[in-house]
């Protein structure tokens, strides 16, 4: 147990609580109004040093600042593509807000006013990423003894409202692979297999298995800050994605004299393809075929959606379409494209209806004897 003395200040008697931390440092607290409130003191430090819910006056008061860069080294199970935009958030939101302040001061209701603040100026993503490495960073501080709880959590966060998918019928498709001329072939792969922009760039000859009409997917080449980083595919999982036989003559010619090593679809310079726009300051030559082929403004990954679109509408069952596309689960691509299987409920409202229709009270009721 510590012990409590008192000790006089010009504005008075005063007590002071000496007790030992739990590595039996001895420490000492001031100030106390009255022995009560001293007393207090000691059996709540008591308290947390038996439940082992103790934290020292010094632990926290490291400044944020600090802790987030340690926090943000930490983060090497991020992709560089996934880590960029981490990066950002904490150099443009966060640090400059929480860096000085020490994480023992930082409140809820402090928190909470500056995520109202930062949506009111910013999108739903933006406010959620920033919130997310302000909350990550203090999980930490609460592991690490610095903080009882954090008080990052449960704060309101504005809903992230998800974009409407831009769907391309398979005629559109075919316009949109005529008005890119040499691309044409990367329009139709994109369309109709469902793979990722930076997976197609990362695309060898080595990956195509087109006795079996099979794309294996191992690779992945994204531009990030200027730079190509290459690596896994996107949680890293490797895949088989099925390819139409009627693609699998023109990826022949195009891997005509190549090596197994060498690109599918490689650059201009030979090496990996990077953003789809030419050069700076000028219109991207996807863009540029959109409006030639006067189809609605969409980004490339939108051929992702085409491709999960072409696929339910040719038949293809929910886990057929979360293999092709790499989804972790069958209910992931529901939630992703629940739009694509209505056709499905009224399958199922058709099937239930042949079923209450030979039940009793459904003849009663066509009969017109409803009780």
């Amino acid at each position: 147990m510590g012990t409590i003395e008192p000790y006089e200040t010009a504005a008075g008697r005063r007590y002071r609580v000496r007790y030992r931390t739990p590595n039996h440092r001895q420490t000492t607290k001031r100030g106390f109004r009255t022995k009560r409130d001293a007393d207090l003191y000691l059996a709540s430090v008591e308290v947390s040093k038996a439940k082992g819910e103790f934290i020292e006056a010094s632990a926290a008061r490291e400044r944020l600042g600090n802790l987030g860069t340690v926090w943000l080294a930490s983060q090497t199970h991020l992709k560089p593509s996934s880590l960029r935009p981490v990066e950002v958030a904490w150099r443009v939101h966060v640090e400059p807000v929480w860096g000085a302040v020490a994480v023992g001061d930082i409140r809820h209701s402090e928190v909470q006013s500056w995520i109202s603040k930062l949506g009111a100026s910013r999108g739903a993503t933006t406010v959620l990423r920033a919130y997310g490495v302000l909350a990550g960073i203090l999980d930490v501080a609460v592991k690490d003894r610095r903080l009882s709880s954090n008080p990052a959590r449960g704060v309101n966060l504005p809903r992230k409202v998800r974009k409407k998918h831009v769907y391309l019928s398979a005629d559109e498709v075919s316009k949109l692979a005529a008005a890119s001329s040499e691309r044409a072939l990367l329009i139709l792969v994109l369309s109709y297999t469902g793979i990722r922009w930076g997976e197609a760039a990362g695309l060898r000859v080595a990956d195509l298995d087109l006795k079996r009409g099979r794309i294996n997917v191992v690779e992945n080449a994204v531009e990030v800050g200027g730079q190509m980083e290459v690596g896994t595919p996107k949680s890293h999982k490797q895949r088989s994605v099925p390819v139409p036989q009627s693609l699998t003559v023109p990826l022949r010619r195009a891997c005509i004299g190549k090596q197994g090593s060498d690109l599918v679809f490689p650059g201009a310079d030979g090496d990996y393809m990077r953003r789809t726009r030419v050069s700076a300051g000028s219109r991207s030559w996807f863009k540029t075929a959109l409006a030639n082929s006067d189809l609605p403004a969409m980004t490339i990954h939108d051929l992702r959606h085409t491709a999960a679109s072409l696929a339910v509408s040719a038949g293809a069952n929910v886990k057929a379409v979360q293999r092709m596309l790499g989804h972790a689960s069958a209910a992931m691509t529901l939630d992703v494209y629940s739009d694509l299987f209505d056709d499905d409920l009224d399958d199922v409202a058709t099937r239930l209806d042949h079923v209450l229709a030979k039940t009793d009270v459904a003849k009663m009721w066509s009969a017109g004897e409803p009780r």
